[in-house]
């Protein structure tokens, strides 16, 4: 690694992601069925049709996972609280849900990390599915329920609470492109999920604070987006394609307003009256959490229906995913951010990561393509910091190799390989450098 912890602010934390549905298991402990889990028993939707039924059992084995962030020096370490375990009807409390999250909370305190909680991470329950999940509103409220009941058992205990994580993929991603669950393809339950997410963290703010609770926020990805060329045309589409993107949510969430670009599309779609949750939905919250992976170059079609573009990885080097390595957008993005929304407001890098075909040779993994990810974005941090941007932490996606939602189990983000058979785990070489990297 090129940066080592006395570059940062004192306090900075360094640390991991995962996701519930992602390593839990979601056949332990009484969880309910999800939209994912009948998203994959269609044909074609999910590589294998695998779902997180075991994934890194990390039900079981979260004591072994925890040994290794503190092992690394992390400080914190960010999940997910699944809503379809701790109601898996999205309604009726499983007492072993909320006993699974008191162990687990209890044991990153014992350890000495900050646990940094998402309350919404995309495990819907399939009976709120039933009933039209993010396109009904009344979803929403039983998300407030939700946020209600978990965090009366753990939010005495959590560091931070993030409502939720990605709403473009909760919302666009699955409604509109219908990549992810419920897999539709249809404007008019996109621009009702796209606003009825922010509404569910406009619920889930009011709840959090009527408990007390102070350091709460959201968890936005943003996508860096530049014209294929420089005609007016590459210009509009790009613009348009940053309003649904990126300028959706922050926007919404700091001004209480929709950009126009992407209202075009939406407006005659839109819940009736629902300029009316604008304030509920951009009340203040304590910090905002920053996905960033990879840029797009954006290209006009007029014979596509709206938004009337398309999009391409950018030039450089792609990771397995096939996305493009570009640490600058990251840097790009916490400035802007900074700049033209929150001002000073503490933002976090919650999510930056790279899959990559690792295997294990000899008892170890050289992902030294990792490796150099790992720092190029943290030094991209580290320069927006010097830009001005309050950035406070970073967390790197993922812990654990895990169940990669559509890409199944194909995909290994993680700094520790699992096999997937015996899921035994392989700390990577990434891991190794990151230690000594952050080493107090």
């Amino acid at each position: 690694m090129n940066f080592k912890r006395t570059d940062f602010p004192e306090g900075f934390l360094f640390g991991a992601a995962t996701a519930a549905y992602q390593i839990e298991g979601h056949q332990f402990g009484g969880a309910g069925s999800t939209h994912w889990d009948t998203f994959a028993a269609g044909p074609g939707n999910v590589v294998r049709a695998e779902t997180g039924a075991v994934a890194c059992d990390h039900y079981h084995r979260f004591a072994e996972d925890l040994d290794l962030l503190k092992d690394a020096g992390m400080d914190a370490y960010r999940f997910s609280t699944s809503w379809a375990r701790v109601m898996p009807d999205g309604q009726t409390v499983n007492p072993e849900g909320l006993d699974f999250y008191d162990r687990l909370v209890d044991a990153m305190l014992e350890r000495g990390l900050k646990p940094f909680q998402t309350l919404y991470h995309w495990e819907l329950p399939s009976a709120l599915a039933d009933q039209g999940g993010w396109m009904n509103r009344d979803t929403c409220e039983r998300f407030g329920d939700f946020t209600d009941v978990i965090t009366a058992r753990i939010g005495d205990r959590v560091a931070s609470v993030a409502t939720i994580n990605e709403p473009w993929c909760v919302a666009y991603l699955s409604h509109f492109l219908g990549h992810h669950a419920p897999g539709l393809r249809d404007i008019r339950a996109t621009a009702r999920a796209m606003h009825h997410i922010l509404l569910a963290h406009g619920i889930g703010m009011s709840r959090l604070r009527a408990k007390g609770m102070d350091t709460c926020g959201i968890v936005l990805n943003f996508d860096h987006t530049d014209p294929v060329d420089d005609t007016p045309a590459a210009a509009r589409a790009a613009a348009t394609t940053d309003a649904i993107y990126n300028r959706w949510f922050i926007e919404a969430i700091s001004k209480g307003t929709y950009p126009a670009e992407a209202l075009e599309g939406f407006a005659p779609h839109m819940p009736a009256n629902w300029q009316d949750d604008m304030a509920l939905i951009s009340q203040p919250i304590d910090f905002l959490g920053v996905n960033y992976y990879t840029r797009h170059k954006v290209s006009a079609d007029d014979t596509a229906v709206w938004p009337h573009t398309q999009s391409e990885e950018g030039p450089g080097a792609k990771t397995q995913m096939g996305w493009e390595i570009y640490p600058d957008g990251l840097c790009g993005f916490l400035t802007r951010i900074s700049r033209d929304y929150v001002g000073d407001m503490p933002i976090y890098v919650t999510e930056n990561g790279m899959a990559w075909d690792d295997n294990v040779e000899n008892g170890a993994v050289d992902d030294r393509e990792r490796r150099q990810f790992i720092s190029d974005h943290v030094l991209a941090t580290r320069r927006a910091i010097d830009d001005g941007a309050n950035v406070r932490g970073f967390f790197y996606w993922s812990l654990l190799d895990n169940y990669e939602w559509a890409f199944g189990y194909e995909k290994r983000f993680g700094l520790i390989h699992v096999d997937f058979d015996t899921l035994k785990r392989t700390p990577k070489a990434s891991y190794h450098a990151l230690k000594s990297g952050i080493a107090r």
